[in-house]
């Protein structure tokens, strides 16, 4: 008696796996998945390790001229002995300034993490701009470091360290030295990513240069309103220093935006 065995029937695909959502093409070619809610979690989960990893690995090596980084963030306040309280308090603010170097070097990368998330729900040109626009990222960061170490950072610890009479001595803490110093300087920096920002949103289709042109009065109050955040001293002299090259920096956004802003279609125009 002779049987015949019934051939298996193959899966469309592995066992234990589910068949990938389906892509929706977008009218630029480029195709947009649809991802479930685990997914993404665990892209994130992936994005903020190597996001972690790059800033460890910066601290690291910054840590090895961790001396020279301190001998520079110690000149602007002249001739002004500091004092640790804690016996730890030097090492740990060793690490502190360490720690700050490492984000500012991994920059760069952290904003790439940033974008290789978003990047799925970017259309094809939208992911060129962006990564365009990372060495003008990366420029202006390093910009704004320089700008307040030689411009801003020297008057305002002069106003700070002379204010008082003369019965007054001041000898301040070094981690809080160090502490308002870093914060002041990554401050700065990123308030100098506001054409990138103001580009970006021209590009992707946010903002318009006609809308921008019109919120130009409320973003001359949000730059002084920065300027006085930021700024840790109250005369208006050194949070002028802060609010124009944010102004100029808006204004030079728009410039961007009307040179290389997302055409209008010609519905919308109608």
């Amino acid at each position: 008696m002779s049987t015949t065995a019934t051939p298996r029937r193959r899966l469309p695909f592995p066992r234990g796996r589910k068949p990938a959502p389906p892509a929706r093409i977008r009218p630029d070619g480029s195709r947009d998945v649809e991802l479930p809610l685990i997914e993404h979690l665990r892209e994130l989960r992936s994005r903020l390790v190597k996001a972690a990893l790059s800033v460890a690995v910066a601290t690291v090596i910054s840590f090895l001229f961790v001396e020279q980084t301190i001998t520079l963030l110690l000149e602007p306040a002249g001739d002004v002995d500091f004092i640790a309280i804690a016996p730890t308090e030097t090492f740990i603010n060793y690490l502190k300034v360490a720690f700050y170097a490492g984000i500012a070097i991994s920059m760069p990368l952290l904003v790439y993490q940033i974008f290789r998330f978003l990047a799925p729900g970017l259309t094809r040109t939208e992911r060129r701009w962006v990564l365009l626009s990372l060495p003008a990222v990366t420029f202006l960061f390093v910009l704004g470091l320089v700008f307040c170490y030689s411009v801003l950072l020297r008057p305002a610890l002069g106003f700070l360290l002379g204010f008082g009479s003369d019965r007054i001595v001041n000898m301040p803490s070094i981690s809080l030295y160090l502490s308002f110093v870093t914060r002041f300087l990554l401050a700065v920096s990123i308030a100098f990513q506001t054409p990138v920002i103001v580009f970006l949103l021209s590009k992707l289709g946010v903002a318009t240069p006609k809308r921008l042109a019109k919120f130009r009065r409320w973003a001359y109050v949000l730059a002084f309103v920065m300027a006085a955040i930021i700024t840790p001293t109250p005369d208006p002299i050194n949070q002028s220093f802060v609010a124009i090259p944010i102004i100029l920096l808006y204004e030079l956004g728009i410039i961007f935006a009307r040179i290389g802003g997302r055409p209008r279609k010609p519905e919308a125009a109608a």
